[in-house]
């Protein structure tokens, strides 16, 4: 029999949230629906380090996204917030300009010697459409070949302009492209990460019509074959301008861009997230030719003005660097990944990992009941005091201890998984509906 549902002040707040605000909230990644429906606290008073406070004032020690990976350094890092305090204390707007983003571009091109020249923007999603703009603009060509998730703009839901679900290989399925201009059918192209023979296929078909080439120079699997230079072969050839995303890999794997480990230098790099911590920021950085277009395009707003994400990028860089947080995030990676695996061997689940080390992951494989089991994991989890899903982002503030501690409990609860799956008692332990996969409308 399942157990009664005690809602806390997060979950009612949720409720009425979805009433008024389409979707419930800004990101579908934080929906409560993606964790655990009717049960995830769903909102925060606090957070510092890994730890998170809800509205109830009960304390979880966040093993899971992590903001969806913008807090590499942890939660309201102290360095950070100080030099961001000064910003807002001087004035986080003006007239002029803000000094501190020359600095930054200065900085971001010395960390990536190929790039002279950089461009703002406040968040990932935006960053990238300005991207796709300045390699349209630079190349007079429409056609955008890619492969991986690049936000929510016209230009990337185009794919599925199609009918048939084309991004559902690319991170999300189920994504319709309601409101996309219908002159944008064909315009945007996918191939998979490691298949250069799709790239190919796309080359000979559009003949000279490719614009960009856009992709993440890795997400979950490495490059094969040398994959990422035949890319980069393919769009010297055409003209096309290679677009590295590196918004979600970008200073997790090493200082500066994911690509620096491969040798292979695109003509644009977009980074985010990471970059200052927990603070809206975006940098577009590229090679001047390519980067002189936005000249010739309007591509402005206000707040890419503003002065507080400057300064939290910079204050993040330094003492990422000063502290080497990547050799950090490679060592919590590790630990967990390790702890999953022995885990599961020792109570015989079947689980698969995924994902680059500072960004694991690990999926059930149990056919149509494994999204049940997430969820349950989920749930089981929170009850002993842990923010966990089967996503682990690594920051700087996840310490041996915290992490021994987090993968004794999750000893206890892959012992109740196993026991529900010998059983065939998995859906009748959830104490309400299972965790979404993908986008769905909220009533």
């Amino acid at each position: 029999m399942k157990k009664k549902s005690n809602k806390g002040t997060g979950q009612k707040l949720w409720e009425r949230a979805k009433k008024i605000i389409p979707g419930g909230n800004q990101l579908l990644s934080k929906r409560a629906e993606m964790f655990l429906p009717g049960g995830w606290p769903a909102y925060y008073s606090k957070a510092k380090g890994c730890e998170v406070w809800d509205l109830d004032g009960r304390k979880y020690i966040d093993m899971s996204i992590m903001g969806v990976g913008s807090c590499i350094l942890g939660y309201a890092d102290a360095d950070v917030n100080k030099a961001v305090k000064k910003a807002v204390d001087n004035g986080s707007m003006s007239t002029l300009n803000a000094p501190e983003e020359v600095e930054l571009a200065e900085l971001l091109c010395k960390i990536h010697p190929w790039a002279k020249m950089v461009r703002y923007a406040r968040t990932g999603g935006e960053a990238m459409a300005i991207a796709e703009r300045i390699a349209r603009a630079h190349t007079g060509k429409d056609t955008i070949a890619f492969c991986g998730y690049h936000g929510w703009h016209d230009w990337y839901l185009a794919t599925n302009l199609t009918g048939k679900d084309e991004l559902k290989d690319h991170l999300l399925q189920g994504l319709e492209p309601a409101g996309v201009p219908k002159g944008l059918h064909g315009t945007v192209l996918p191939f998979r990460y490691n298949h250069i023979e799709e790239l190919e296929k796309i080359v000979s078909q559009e003949k000279d019509k490719l614009a960009a080439i856009v992709m993440e120079p890795i997400h979950s699997i490495s490059p094969e074959n040398d994959f990422l230079k035949k890319v980069r072969e393919i769009a010297t050839k055409t003209g096309a301008v290679l677009i590295f995303d590196e918004i979600t890999v970008g200073w997790k794997l090493t200082y500066g861009g994911a690509h620096l480990l491969y040798g292979v230098d695109p003509d644009i790099a977009v980074f985010s997230k990471a970059m200052s911590n927990g603070h809206p920021m975006a940098a577009i950085i590229g090679r001047t030719d390519v980067m002189q277009a936005a000249q010739r395009s309007f591509i402005s707003s206000t707040y890419w003005t503003e002065r507080v994400g400057p300064v939290a990028a910079l204050a993040t860089l330094k003492k990422m660097k000063k502290i080497n947080a990547p050799k950090h995030l490679l060592r919590a990676g590790n630990m967990v990944r390790k702890g999953w695996v022995d885990l599961s061997k020792k109570h015989d689940i079947n689980i698969k990992l995924g994902g680059v080390i500072p960004i694991s992951s690990f999926t059930f494989q149990y056919g149509e009941d494994s999204q049940a089991l997430k969820t349950l994991f989920v749930q089981e989890m929170l009850e002993r005091g842990f923010l966990a899903t089967n996503m682990f982002f690594a920051t700087c503030a996840h310490t041996d201890i915290l992490i021994q501690k987090y993968l004794r409990e999750v000893d206890k609860v892959f012992a109740i998984i196993s026991h529900a799956i010998k059983t065939k008692t998995v859906r009748k332990m959830l104490r309400g509906p299972e965790a979404h996969t993908g986008f769905a409308r909220l009533n």
